[in-house]
């Protein structure tokens, strides 16, 4: 290999390489540790810019930092540094924007998550800590202390602030322009408080006002910047003087607060902004008496009620490096409850009294008691009660410990008269205006139509809080011909309606009409004068197709009843004959009813709706068939349904009829279920009589066919159902016997017969109540002749059942056992009487 042909590969590796390594440096520059690190605690982040250090969150805690200052970052700001490479007046651009949003999510996200951090970290709080805990909520100024959505940190966006004391490791930008163009960006203050310019050298800044610096350089460069000084006082050339990066400053929040120690800010934060990364005042501090110490003496004071009452602290000075903020015990605290607007403990200067306090408290609700305010204070010994009247409110000195209650206005009106009842306008008045009861009475608007005049009342409460009426009649009142009385407070003046002296009046119409149970639900209707019979008849719905129109009847009350009479009339009646138009047909004239009228619409005796029976099974037209005659019989519906069919079995006819039980009967069956549902699982068991029931009645077909009419011929009624069963073969055998089941009939077979087929009798059989039920529904039982059964006879269909017996069965050893028994017992007895005999 050549040396042309290495150099050529080696500059193609070279370049590969460089291709390469340059997003990788940028990529390990982002991840890289900064080579001066810098520890610090917080719940805000940290800000990080380029490879500089870390600087701390915004919460209480002790944070140092070291590191090159050039790098560092601004600390107690969420790591947000401004740009020293651009001017101050270059912040809009889009890539601000972005950042900007980025912050405020950024911000969000964190208060967020330190308001959870602070919900389960009061969940773990002892008792004591909790207590106090609570007390510090009630503090006033507490809450803008502990309210996590607060920032009050300073923005370092902001214009340089001329009266910005400048200081080691601040970065000035100086801008020359007019006729001369110079900038100088990123002066560094080194740690002596000095920064070096071109030509000019060095030059003391350390401890200058921004506006002291600008007169500074303006002085050392106007020697090489022509045009500074200008002439005839005119400058040609203009020297602006602006931050670049605010340096780090450690302070320290001493004394009674929450969080007390050393915190890392801006040179640009206020001792409020350490006052609150230290958590504000805690249950022991003052509010009233915050000291700045500077260099061992005090700087400034702050009242914190000024920046919460009126949002300015007169106190509230930028910090310096190695300040510190002392909060010392409060002197004087007072608690306020009640009706007012804003309660808690307040903490109050010597020369503050309760009308600053109630001042402080946003002043009285809307329903406080404002004449007198209760003072509850700890004497010496015991406690005592003060009440300050509203006089002496600016002029009542209180004392620490003290509990001032504000209580609620009292319900009660000292002016209030009312009237209720009839009169146009009911409802409460001032005494002031109606001081007599006319007044009230017209000022009312007067009485309604139905007043009753001739007396009203006075519900009086005296002063001993007893109740006096006083009664007056009221159109003397109106018509001046009686003394207007005069009203006191809380008189209830009532007058009282016409019809709340009358009985409700009504009448009631019940029968044959549409709508029997409009009304109050049983016919009955309001009375009105001039109400007709007509008129309740149409409000009734009209007549029913069945109604007997000729004959409405009205039964009325009598008023008048001699009561020594023994035949004396208590009712009177009127018969009515009413079209169906509702006009009544006796010389054209309406009957006016009276209140408690009785309208009673009979039903037409020779009106019948139509009744039905019905046939099924074997004849030729089963189905329902209506019934034309109340004497028509079975014979007569089967003609009508066409007869008998070949397949039919007479002799299994059956005529099923619906029986409605009695209210008795009904009564006590259902008494009869419930004792049996009491005994089976204590009344689990649901059991209800119906109100009617299917009856089967057997019927004799044959005979009735071959002579209709007679006995057998039975009257049918409205429901029945007549069956006709198809030719039966075979005969059900069942109880307790050896093989139940269905067995052939055959014509000559006797009972016995069947219950051979069946396997024959059981020894648990009880063969004399055997019985058979045959398919008309007709039963037959076994009979006893002497010592032996007599069955009854079997026919097709019939259903053969042997009951089983009731008691143990004695077994052939049971019943040797009790014969031999017997046997004893009776020659026992008969030796017995032979020698009672032999001896006499």
């Amino acid at each position: 290999m050549n040396t042309k042909k290495l150099m050529e590969i080696s500059k193609i590796v070279l370049i590969s390489f460089l291709i390469v390594s340059t997003p990788l440096s940028s990529v390990l520059s982002q991840v890289a540790p900064a080579p001066t690190t810098g520890t610090g605690t917080g719940t805000t982040g940290a800000g990080t810019t380029g490879a500089g250090t870390t600087g701390t969150g915004t919460t209480g805690t002790t944070g140092t930092q070291q590191g090159a200052p050039a790098n560092r970052g601004a600390a107690g700001t969420q790591g947000n540094t401004p740009n020293a490479n651009n001017a101050p007046t270059n912040n809009t651009n889009q890539q601000g924007e972005v950042l900007q949003d980025t912050k405020s999510n950024a911000n969000q996200e964190r208060i967020n998550a330190e308001l959870q951090a602070e919900a389960e970290a009061n969940q773990k709080l002892t008792q004591a800590e909790q207590q106090r805990l609570a007390l510090r909520q009630r503090i006033f100024g507490y809450s803008i202390f502990a309210n996590k959505t607060f920032q009050p940190n300073p923005d370092l966006n902001i214009a340089t602030p001329r009266d910005y004391t400048v200081g080691p490791e601040d970065e000035l930008d100086i801008y020359v322009y007019g006729y001369a163009q110079i900038t100088y960006n990123n002066i560094l203050v080194n740690r002596d408080g000095f920064i070096t310019l071109p030509r000019a050298g060095s030059i003391y800044v350390s401890g200058k006002t921004i506006e002291e610096v600008r007169k500074i350089l303006i002085d050392k460069l106007s020697a090489f910047i022509p045009g500074l000084l200008g002439t005839n006082g005119r400058a040609q050339s203009t020297l602006t003087v602006t931050l670049g990066r605010v340096r780090s400053i450690n302070v320290f929040v001493t004394g009674e607060v929450v969080n007390p120690g050393s915190y890392q800010l801006t040179s640009l934060s206020s001792a409020f902004n350490a006052l609150y990364l230290a958590g504000g005042p805690n249950e022991l501090g003052t509010f009233r008496d915050v000291r700045v110490v500077r260099n061992g003496k005090v700087a400034s004071r702050m009242d914190l009620y000024e920046l919460l009452m009126n949002g300015t602290a007169r106190g509230d000075i930028r910090l310096q490096d190695n300040d510190n903020i002392i909060v010392g015990v409060y002197k004087e605290r007072v608690d306020l409850t009640g009706e007012v607007k804003r309660q808690g403990l307040f903490e109050l200067l010597p020369e503050e009294n309760l009308a600053t306090l109630l001042e402080y408290a946003g002043g009285f609700s809307d329903n406080a008691y404002t004449e007198r305010v209760r003072v509850y204070r700890v004497t010496p010994r015991e406690r005592r009660i003060i009440e300050v009247r509203e006089p002496g409110f600016s002029s009542f000195d209180l004392k620490s410990g003290d509990e001032v209650e504000v209580q609620v206005v009292l319900d009660r009106f000292e002016n209030l008269v009312s009237i209720q009842g009839s009169v146009m306008r009911p409802g409460e008045y001032s005494i002031d205006s109606n001081p007599t009861l006319k007044s009230l009475i017209q000022n009312a608007d007067g009485l309604r139509e139905d007043a009753f005049t001739g007396r009203g009342s006075i519900i009086r409460t005296n002063d001993d809080l007893s109740v006096q009426n006083i009664s007056f009649n009221v159109a003397d009142i109106i018509n001046g011909t009686a003394e207007d009385i005069k009203l006191k407070r809380m008189d209830v003046v009532s007058i009282t309606s016409k019809f709340d002296l009358a009985e409700p009046a009504f009448v009631r119409i019940q029968g044959e009409v549409n709508s029997p149970n409009t009304g109050a639900g049983d016919g009955t209707y309001p009375y009105m004068a001039n109400m007709t019979l007509e008129d309740l008849i149409l409000k009734a719905g009209g007549f029913k197709e069945s109604a007997k129109a000729s004959q409405v009847e009205v039964v009325r009350r009598k008023r008048d009843i001699n009561i020594l009479a023994a035949d004396a009339k208590i009712s009177e009646t009127y018969i009515f004959d009413v079209s169906r138009d509702l006009n009544l047909r006796q010389d054209g004239q309406e009957f006016a009813l009276q209140p408690y009228d009785e309208v009673i619409v009979r039903r037409a005796p020779n009106y019948r709706e139509q009744t039905f029976v019905a046939i099924e099974g074997e004849v030729l037209n089963p189905g329902f068939y209506g019934i034309i005659a109340k004497n028509e019989k079975i014979s007569d519906i089967i003609q009508r349904a066409g007869g008998l069919t070949d397949l039919a079995y007479p002799d299994g006819a059956t005529l099923v009829r619906q029986v409605v039980i009695s209210q008795s009967e009904a009564q006590q069956k259902n008494e009869t279920l419930q004792n049996i549902a009491s005994d089976v699982k204590k009344g689990s068991l649901d059991v209800q009589v119906q109100e009617s029931s299917e009856q089967l009645i057997g019927i004799n077909l044959q005979k009735i066919l071959r002579n209709p009419g007679s006995n057998e011929d039975l009257i049918i009624q409205e429901g029945d159902l007549i069956r006709i069963p198809k030719r039966l073969e075979t005969v059900q055998v069942q109880g307790e016997l050896l093989y139940p089941t269905t067995v052939k009939f055959t014509r000559g077979m006797r009972f016995i017969d069947y219950i051979s087929q069946a396997g024959g009798f059981t020894r648990k059989s009880l063969k004399r109540s055997a019985y058979v039920k045959y398919p008309n529904g007709s039963v037959d039982r076994t009979r006893k002749f002497l010592a032996f059964n007599v069955y009854p006879k079997v026919e097709p269909g019939s259903e053969i059942y042997v009951p089983m017996k009731v008691g143990n069965e004695i077994t052939a050893q049971q019943a040797l056992q009790q014969g031999v028994s017997i046997t004893s017992t009776l020659f026992t007895l008969i030796l017995s009487v032979l020698a009672f005999r032999n001896i006499r």
